[in-house]
């Protein structure tokens, strides 16, 4: 009897010791299945077999419609050119005429062969050719600049999903910590107060992995829309920003690469040599001009009265006549020189003159303004990389380990990994914005990649 009172009055306290186990086991459990998911980078990074950002910009030039557009365009102007060198065609004229109340008639046949003197077909075989070359030197540039679209693109997308993993690892090691501190508080070492505040903590870091995860998905879709896919085609990227400091040309050999090779501004040249060729097209449709005719004529011819022929019998006077004609059309500039269109043409001239030299203008402050970006952008890296990362690192473990012994708080714990988060962050901004002023020095020199140290 004295037993089973002594059973009777441990059951409570088993029912209890019980009853935490279980919490303790629920909230181990859960915390552990939310602290292990599956990494979302890998739904867009293939380190084996994802698209590179070379691969990216060959899918774009293939597929843009706008390329394809000026790729036509281009075949247009070479067509031109082909018909411009053609020579014109002869003229056939037919002719007749016959006399009113009369038997009397003439026919005439003349072809006439423009002889297009003053150089008339030279210029404008030139003025095709240099707007053929304009519109390669158009389709040329804009393959330059979205080349360089796709790769910045590129890079915005890349910078997203390292921004993406940081926070799902930043959330994944506040998960273990909430675990230990939840394990702290079932021990009765610490107030429950702390485990909300982690707890807290942990659902912030969890809503800014969502935000993180919208921009790599938002990212993605602009890009598969630059390179021409589908939004539901799957995309996964294949790349990184290390070693990204460069040794940079001479600003004076970019700058003189620069002012030779970008297509824009060859384009501004060429259609300043347009506007030569078209001030010689518009003198040489202000010079003499001439046609050579050549030609045949019949006329049939009879006079009202009879006379004998050579065998001695009476007939009406009548023949027919036979004639090959000959000459030449001359066309006189005497009143119009063209001489409206020549100074229409010099004005052109000078118009595009103007543009080539703002042209090499404004190339060279691009080209001054991305050597002098790149440098502060890499010098900024480096700092990161050396002086910032690992020793914000080196705190944020410091400082748990601190808590732990009960020297530091859990405020400023979380203040820290805040800021380790924060400096992570800021460290991808640092890489993209390197990346970035390294696509630009490529795009302003046109220039390939530049050597990585």
């Amino acid at each position: 009897m004295l037993n089973n009172l002594r059973t009777f009055n441990s059951l409570p306290v088993l029912f209890v010791t019980i009853f935490a186990l279980s919490v303790q086991f629920v909230q181990t459990n859960l915390a552990q299945a939310i602290s292990k998911p599956e990494p979302a980078s890998i739904l867009y990074l293939d380190p084996q077999n994802g698209m590179t950002a070379d691969q990216a910009v060959a899918l774009a030039l293939e597929d843009n419609g706008e390329l394809q557009a000026l790729r036509k365009d281009t075949d247009a102007a070479r067509a031109l050119v082909k018909q411009a060198s053609l020579r014109p065609n002869p003229t056939l004229s037919a002719s007749g005429a016959r006399q009113i109340n009369g038997a009397d008639n003439s026919q005439l046949s003349e072809l006439s062969l423009p002889l297009e003197l003053g150089g008339r077909r030279a210029a404008r075989i030139a003025i095709a050719q240099r707007e053929l070359e304009a519109r390669e030197f158009e389709l040329a540039n804009q393959e330059r600049l979205l080349a360089g679209d796709v790769r910045l693109k590129f890079g915005e997308a890349l910078a997203a999903i390292k921004k993406l993993d940081v926070t799902e690892k930043t959330l994944a090691a506040a998960k273990q910590s909430y675990d230990l501190v939840a394990a702290r508080v079932t021990e009765g070492k610490i107030a429950p107060l702390e485990q909300n505040v982690f707890l807290v903590e942990v659902n912030r870091l969890q809503s800014i992995r969502e935000t993180a995860e919208g921009k790599v998905e938002i990212a993605m879709f602009e890009l598969r829309n630059m390179i021409g896919m589908n939004p539901d085609e799957p995309l996964r990227l294949r790349g990184n920003f290390d070693n990204l400091i460069a040794s940079l040309p001479l600003l004076i050999e970019s700058t003189d690469n620069a002012l030779r090779e970008r297509p824009d501004l060859q384009g501004a040249r060429t259609v300043e040599k347009l506007a030569v060729a078209k001030i010689e097209q518009a003198k040489s449709e202000g010079k003499l001009d001439a046609s050579v005719k050549a030609g045949y004529q019949r006329i049939n011819s009879s006079f009202p009265v009879s006379g004998f022929d050579d065998r001695g019998i009476l007939r009406p006077v009548q023949d027919v006549f036979h004639f090959f004609t000959f000459g030449v059309e001359i066309n006189l500039p005497v009143r119009n020189r063209n001489q409206g269109a020549v100074e229409a043409a010099m004005f052109e001239q000078q118009a595009a003159q103007r543009r080539v030299e703002f042209g090499e203008l404004t190339i060279r402050r691009e080209v001054a303004t991305a050597f002098a970006k790149y440098k502060r952008a890499a010098r900024s890296l480096s700092i990161f990389q050396n002086g910032v990362r690992d020793q914000a690192n080196a705190n944020l473990q410091v400082i748990w380990q601190t808590y732990e012994l009960g020297s530091r708080s859990l405020l400023e714990y979380i203040a820290e990994e805040r800021r380790f988060l924060d400096i992570e962050n800021e460290l991808i901004d640092a890489e993209l914005e390197t990346y970035i002023a390294n696509i630009e020095i490529m795009r302003v020199t046109n220039a390939p990649e530049l050597k990585k140290k």
